[in-house]
């Protein structure tokens, strides 16, 4: 596959993707590790001359979750000075197998425009880039390290996604359209970190007038059925 021509892309604009799902009681992430250097990365990419930012970030992560619905939160521009360092991309691109010309355009300073996505864990086809040997779900509590400055991006995201939980979630896929209040509380505490009152959370989120109610999901101890929520529309 030939490098990227610069004729194709917007020089010096990138965005970084921290893709947040949620399984069995953890938060996760996705991440790339780059061929043969045993580095790690969030998913990201540029900028086509002829598409929205937007849909350059949609187009990225289709290309490597399947996904086409999916919640996306643009939250922090990086472009600090010490974030530029072409030494890395210059031995990605040479670990596979690219000869890189003296001044290629990727080895410039990059401006990355960081979102965050929600998406459902189990709809994911997983599909690592052509740079990339695997994509991978990671821990947020268990991060390898990270390339540049992504370790602060995803620090960042999650900073912003726990200041507005209650309303990100609702246009978010962490959760099944329906799921009951434990699940829910699973979704918070995995998010914040921290062992939420089980009687303190029910009441404040029936408060916030979110929810809409179902049927009661029965197990085979009907007793102790829970009902069933959704996020109003």
């Amino acid at each position: 596959m030939p490098l990227p021509d610069v004729s194709q892309f917007i020089p010096h604009i990138a965005y970084d993707s921290v893709v947040f799902g949620f399984s069995k009681g953890k938060l996760k992430i996705l991440l790339m590790e780059y061929h043969a250097t045993g580095w790690f990365a969030l998913p990201g990419g540029f900028v086509r001359k002829n598409e929205d930012l937007e849909d350059a970030v949609k187009r990225g992560l289709y290309e490597r979750t399947g996904l086409k619905d999916i919640y996306l939160e643009q939250f922090q521009t990086f472009g600090t000075r010490e974030r530029h360092n072409p030494e890395i991309m210059e031995a990605i691109l040479k670990a596979n197998g690219h000869e890189v010309p003296r001044n290629y355009w990727m080895l410039d300073r990059f401006f990355s425009v960081a979102y965050y996505a929600l998406i459902d864990h189990e709809k994911v086809t997983l599909t690592p880039d052509a740079l990339s040997d695997s994509i991978s779900w990671y821990e947020v509590e268990k991060l390898p390290a990270l390339i540049f400055d992504h370790a602060k991006i995803v620090q960042k995201a999650l900073q912003t996604l726990r200041e507005n939980l209650d309303r990100k979630l609702i246009g978010g896929n962490l959760l099944p359209e329906k799921f009951t209040m434990n699940e829910l509380q699973s979704v918070y505490e995995a998010i914040l970190g921290e062992k939420l009152r089980r009687t303190s959370f029910q009441r404040k989120m029936l408060s916030l007038d979110i929810l809409e109610r179902h049927e009661k999901l029965f197990t085979g101890k009907s007793h102790k059925a829970p009902y069933l929520y959704s996020f109003k529309s």
